[in-house]
């Protein structure tokens, strides 16, 4: 989804503005107005926007905001009120960026904010976080969502170290073959190709294919690196706009093998949000428009976002996700097992849980194919330059001999 600067005003006149993702700015404009906002401009959220110079937010790294969290948790169970929490953890605050955040956080509540609103102005909290804030205001057990919403995070954190040290050996064997072959082809080559430029002899195809290869690659090779450069940011660039982020999607999606594990991981990660929510008091359709616009999937998220609509009308949730199609059957049969015995928080974690170890085996699976993928090309390619450029001395050999 994209994301659009915002500036609202509440039912007390408090006027707030904050990054909000959507997929256009009438749907953010018309998700706000639902809410009871007023709103007074949706704009694009860029590097330049309505003709002024925007300056991206960074993000809190999630491991920061946990122990964040963490200690706040412990001095509001430890008595302390929250303005006196805040003070406290702002001045220990080592992070410059976040420090300022929790200062502007700090002030708006003490200007009458509600903590929940004034984490959400800042725009970089994630959307789980200042929801699940709300419904602990709500409900007056802050502490308990607070807890929740720290071991949904942890868990999350676990799950994703995990597959990130799955993908460090694969990730070294490519970086390792991209190493090789530049300094064989830029290098290499090139002073083979000085070696032959004294013969008369007439060189195989292969070698002077190869040959003519590496003298444009060393030659032009500042080029060429300029080049891949251009072409990475303008990947990415085309990747931010929603045409760009849709058509990745589907095709991430439609992958043989990755796009079974993107899926599995996108259910586990939306379970775990709806648990977390729902376990916090939250309501079904709001958890359920929380959790969905929070997917990394645009797919999801648009499916998600239409069956919320179906839940609001009055249909089972199992129902209206099944229709939209966009989860395992599995998955649908768990989530109708637990509305109807009205224990949905406990099999929504149950969901996860078995995703979570499906794609861990799924990801052990496809690596072990993965890894020897790579080291066979890596020695196809490695064998035809060498081949290559060793074959007129061989030619050169079994001639003398004759």
């Amino acid at each position: 989804m994209a994301e659009y600067l915002i500036k609202v005003a509440d039912e007390r006149g408090h006027q707030h503005q904050s990054v909000e993702h959507g997929f256009s700015e009438a749907e953010v404009r018309e998700r706000y107005v639902q809410q009871g906002y007023l709103v007074y401009w949706v704009r694009p959220r860029g590097m330049l926007a309505g003709g002024q110079l925007q300056v991206r937010r960074r993000k809190i790294k999630i491991d920061q905001f946990v122990i964040f969290n963490q200690q706040f948790l412990t001095l509001v169970k430890a008595g302390l009120p929250i303005m006196n929490a805040l003070d406290l953890l702002v001045k220990r605050q080592q992070n410059p960026y976040f420090r300022q955040l929790l200062e502007n956080v700090r002030d708006r509540v003490r200007s009458g904010e509600l903590l929940s609103e004034a984490f959400a102005a800042q725009g970089t909290f994630p959307k789980i976080y200042t929801t699940t804030i709300l419904a602990g205001e709500k409900s007056g057990n802050l502490e308990e969502v607070l807890s929740r919403y720290i071991n949904f995070q942890r868990l999350a954190m676990s799950f994703r170290k995990k597959l990130a040290v799955s993908l460090v050996y694969p990730a070294l064997l490519v970086v390792a073959v991209t190493v090789m072959l530049t300094f064989l082809v830029t290098y290499v080559v090139p002073q083979f190709a000085k070696l032959y430029e004294g013969l008369n002899a007439q060189l195989p195809g292969p070698t002077v294919v190869m040959l003519a290869v590496g003298i444009a690659a060393q030659k032009y090779f500042v080029f060429i690196l300029a080049g891949l450069a251009l072409l990475i940011f303008l990947g990415w660039r085309w990747k931010q706009s929603d045409q760009g982020a849709q058509v990745l999607d589907h095709l991430r999606l439609r992958l043989p093998i990755i796009g079974g594990v993107w899926l599995k991981y996108q259910v586990a990660t939306f379970s775990r949000m709806m648990s977390t929510l729902l376990s916090g008091g939250l309501p079904l359709v709001p958890s359920l428009e929380t959790a969905g616009s929070s997917m990394g999937s645009r797919f999801l998220a648009q499916g998600l976002a239409t069956a919320s609509k179906h839940v609001r009308e009055g249909k089972p949730l199992s129902t209206s996700i099944e229709e939209q199609k966009i989860f395992p059957d599995m998955a649908v049969e768990m989530l109708e097992v637990g509305e109807s015995t009205g224990a949905l928080p406990a099999m929504l974690n149950s969901v996860a849980e078995f995703y979570e170890e499906d794609v861990q085996n799924a990801l052990t699976a496809a690596l072990s194919l993965i890894e020897p993928a790579i080291l066979i090309f890596m020695a196809v390619i490695v064998g035809f330059v060498l081949i290559s450029l060793y074959l007129p001395i061989f030619s050169l050999g079994l001639g003398g001999i004759h």
